[in-house]
């Protein structure tokens, strides 16, 4: 970015003052979040390829003239654990059987199970190789609340691209890309600071918009909204009895198995009052399901007469590729949902989401996202130097203060739009801001044993 101290005060406004300490402030307050979420993220691109060289060998499997039905499987996954299984992946050609149990204790087992006569090959971890990993991109690690925290920083994410493109935007006669002195001087790592906002801001404006669909607060809000408005899911079938909540368990297995971002925590009612015995449902909805999909797919295993069994291939794929199956436990289809029945802003929502996980437009995809992410710390390290070379001794070295509060004002109109838009950072904006102001109204003596303390 440019440093107003680099500019005649004639020409420092409190406008540019007042974006240039909330550029600041916001960077230092985030930027530990934003770092964590940038090396998560970028190693979570190449997760296919992680888990193929780690678990290969369990996911492959000859390929049997006669393999055993998948309730098979199922019983045996079930029998090897002591749990209940909640989501089987049923396999293509030389590929294993997959079972997911959720066991008496509440954790979690991944099976692998050879097709023809149920054989377990070995266990991988629920998420694969990189599950922990995402569970530290979303701050899931640590607790529901800090998810909030995960949507706060990514909406300061966006203020901090917005903020730098308006303290980079050049002025008349000065260049707009520029890499002048030497790495031992500041000039040099405030240019580079600058060119790689430049060059990368947009794609890291495109990682915080995208990433917030995962939020627990926005994301949950738009995709009822979205529903609501008809902008969503599509409208359930004449065949079911209507949308409604899905349970815990498998709200849970929705959000980490192959179900789109529209139709996650969402469960269709069956419509029946028919029974049938669960091993037999399970062999009917994924025959029913192989007829019209190939493998592999997903299938959540319902314990619920009263809901439909979904059969989803979503994950890791282009968002043409969707396609989500509502079943009866029969085998009847209740809907089959592609990236074309929904409305526009699931669609929408569904390409971000795709691109942000580098799964639209293969590798260059994934090399664009992985830029993204290289590039916050390129911004936080040409950042931190920046501040290093020139902090005054014992002093946090903010940059000052504008003169008057009315700049606080006109900032607060700049970045009103995303305030808006995203409330719990437009929250946090308005305690910042009113917080910087009241401690402006001190008296100076005040401000300057605060310095000094500093």
């Amino acid at each position: 970015m440019i440093d107003p101290r680099d500019k005649p005060l004639s020409r420092q406004g409190g406008l540019y003052a007042a974006l240039w300490r909330l550029h600041f402030f916001a960077g230092l307050i985030v930027a530990p979040v934003l770092l964590l979420m940038a090396a998560t993220g970028g190693l979570y691109l190449f997760k296919a390829e992680i888990d193929g060289l780690l678990y290969g060998r369990l996911t492959r499997a000859p390929a049997p003239e006669v393999r055993l039905p998948p309730s098979a499987w199922v019983a045996a996954a079930e029998a090897a654990t002591g749990g209940e299984a909640r989501r089987l992946t049923l396999p293509a050609e030389g590929q294993a059987a997959a079972v997911l149990v959720r066991l008496p204790d509440g954790g979690e087992r991944l099976l692998h199970l050879a097709p023809a006569d149920a054989r377990l090959i070995g266990e991988s971890p629920p998420g694969g190789a990189l599950g922990w990993i995402k569970r530290l991109h979303s701050l899931e690690t640590f607790g529901p609340w800090a998810n909030l925290l995960a949507e706060i920083a990514a909406g300061w994410a966006i203020l901090l691209v917005v903020t730098g493109a308006v303290l980079w935007w050049p002025r008349p006669g000065q260049p707009a890309i520029a890499l002048r002195g030497s790495p031992a001087r500041r000039p040099f790592w405030r240019d580079l600071h600058a060119l790689i906002g430049v060059f990368a801001g947009a794609v890291i404006l495109f990682l915080a918009v995208t990433g917030m669909p995962w939020s627990a607060v926005w994301g949950q809000q738009v995709r009822a909204i979205t529903n609501q408005a008809g902008w969503g899911r599509p409208e359930a079938p004449p065949a079911a009895g209507g949308w409604r909540p899905a349970p815990a368990a498998e709200a849970e297995t929705h959000a980490h198995g192959a179900m789109p971002w529209a139709l996650q925590g969402e469960a269709l009612a069956a419509r029946t009052s028919a029974t049938t015995e669960f091993a037999d449902a399970v062999d009917a909805v994924a025959a029913a399901t192989s007829q019209r999909m190939a493998p592999p797919f997903d299938l959540t295993l319902s314990r619920d007469p009263e809901l439909a069994w979904t059969a989803s291939r979503a994950g890791g794929g282009r968002v043409e590729d969707m396609r989500t199956l509502y079943l009866s436990a029969d085998g009847g289809v209740l809907a089959d949902i592609g990236y074309g029945a929904f409305g526009p802003a699931a669609q929408a929502i569904e390409w971000g989401v795709a691109v942000h996980q580098g799964a639209q437009y293969g590798w260059l995809n994934k090399l664009v996202m992985l830029a993204g992410c290289l590039s916050i710390w390129g911004l936080a390290i040409s950042g931190l130097i920046m501040w290093w070379k020139r902090r005054p001794a014992r002093r946090l070295g903010a940059p000052p203060r504008p003169p008057s509060l009315r700049a606080y004002a006109t900032a607060g109109l700049v970045v009103l739009p995303i305030a808006l838009l995203y409330p719990l950072v437009g929250a946090t904006l308005a305690g910042a801001l009113m917080i910087d102001a009241l401690v402006q109204r001190l008296p100076r003596n005040t401000h300057r044993a605060q310095g000094a303390q500093a």
